[in-house]
């Protein structure tokens, strides 16, 4: 199975792009991009120094139109590719790259989306000192004490030995004074404590925008950095996407999910190594590819086929996505009672829950519909993304709710 992913915010460096605007489709799109998001990119992009670029409201759309447009390279006609593609997924603002490439955004939807979401995670970062420290190593639940000791919120867990602690530049000092046992502390070329509370302002921001943006449903599987666990309403990826920004980014939870989907190839969308480089600590077995360069193309369309999986996204993609609901997680399926075919279902109606090891996850229908289907019976073993019951539309009149011809 394939997992196609996106890098976040510290992955860009000076001149990444320059190799990709040798490519006419590439440099065009660029040029659009630009326009939308009122951003010189191809300047950014091949010309700006690490500090210009490091700007918060420049780095994210950078990084957004860099994973967008080389996926297009990669997949010429996207509609093709979702057969192919088993999961995707997004680290922190990577989240609105792989969202807009699954189909719950559109490019200038993703581009005007960012380009907000970077001018007010930076207008909120100068209101506080505050950054960012990777700590590496130490016992785990001793790492966690000791940020949580000194004020600081775990920002990012990615995995094995990774840990982002975020907050004011005194609480950050007092870490670097105070770190934990055996651990190493690396101080993060970030503008501010991203995924936070001091980013609330821009919550707050984005949330008015969102309620202008219309989305669909993603035509694959797509991991939430909330919790790892597979979101099928475009709406919620929507609703995520803003919370996400004052907090944590649960990266270690994603690729628990890859592992549960039974993930072989994991191909990271440029700037890459971040990813691949997490990949390779803690999904054991797996192979990675990080496409950073336009000649890599053919060598990443031969990693695609290797590892495609024509089933995987199969049930997802070729039916009313819409109206299909799947499982958030891996675990054993618990079906709500007396919920017959023919049964008209409310908007938010639960119509089950996955429970698992961790935790027990409900299972709602966001907007209703009349049960045609059952795809999992009650106790079933079930995995991320695994078609549970297929609904027929219903439309709210004023009148009465109706079924949809």
């Amino acid at each position: 199975m394939l997992a196609i992913v996106a890098p976040g915010q510290g992955a860009q460096t000076p001149g990444f792009l320059k190799p990709w605007i040798a490519e006419p489709t590439f440099s065009e799109r660029l040029d659009w991009l630009s326009a939308v998001s009122g951003l010189d990119l191809a300047h950014y992009g091949t010309e700006a120094d690490a500090e210009t670029i490091r700007d918060t409201a420049i780095a994210q759309p950078l990084l957004v139109a860099a994973g967008l447009l080389a996926a297009l390279e990669l997949f010429p006609h996207p509609t093709d590719a979702f057969a192919h593609i088993g999961v995707a997924a997004g680290h922190s603002v990577g989240e609105i790259t792989a969202a807009a490439g699954v189909g719950v955004l559109t490019a200038e939807q993703a581009m005007v989306l960012v380009r907000e979401r970077g001018r007010a995670m930076a207008e909120a970062s100068a209101a506080t000192p505050t950054s960012m420290t990777a700590v590496i190593g130490g016992n785990p639940d001793e790492v966690l004490a000791k940020i949580d000791e000194h004020g600081l919120t775990a920002a990012n867990n990615n995995g094995r030995g990774q840990v982002v602690a975020a907050g004011t530049v005194d609480q950050l000092r007092a870490l670097a004074g105070d770190p934990p046992a055996r651990a190493r502390l690396i101080e993060l070329s970030v503008a501010g404590a991203f995924h936070t509370v001091h980013m609330a302002p821009a919550v707050q921001h984005l949330s008015d925008l969102a309620r202008a943006v219309s989305t669909h449903d993603p035509r694959t599987r797509l991991l939430s950095n909330a919790d790892g666990q597979v979101v099928h309403d475009g709406a919620e990826v929507l609703q995520r996407i803003v919370r996400q920004v004052s907090s944590p980014v649960r990266w270690d939870l994603c690729m628990t999910t890859m592992a549960d989907l039974g993930v072989t190839g994991l191909l990271e969308m440029p700037p890459a190594g971040t990813l691949t480089g997490i990949a390779k600590r803690n999904l054991k077995g797996v192979e990675v590819f990080a496409m950073n360069t336009p000649d890599q193309l053919g060598d990443a369309a031969d990693f695609v086929r290797q590892h495609a999986d024509a089933g995987a996204a199969g049930p997802i993609n070729g039916n009313p996505t819409w109206r299909l609901i799947v499982s958030p997680g891996k675990g054993q399926f618990i079906r709500t009672d007396d919920l017959e075919i023919g049964t008209v279902l409310p908007r938010m109606s639960t119509v089950g829950a996955v429970k698992n090891l961790r935790d027990e996850i409900p299972v709602s229908a966001p907007h209703g519909g009349i049960v045609v289907e059952w795809l999992a019976e009650d106790g079933d073993p079930v995995s991320p993304g695994q078609p549970l019951l297929r609904l027929h539309p219903v439309v709210e009149t004023a009148d009465a709710t109706e079924v949809s011809r």
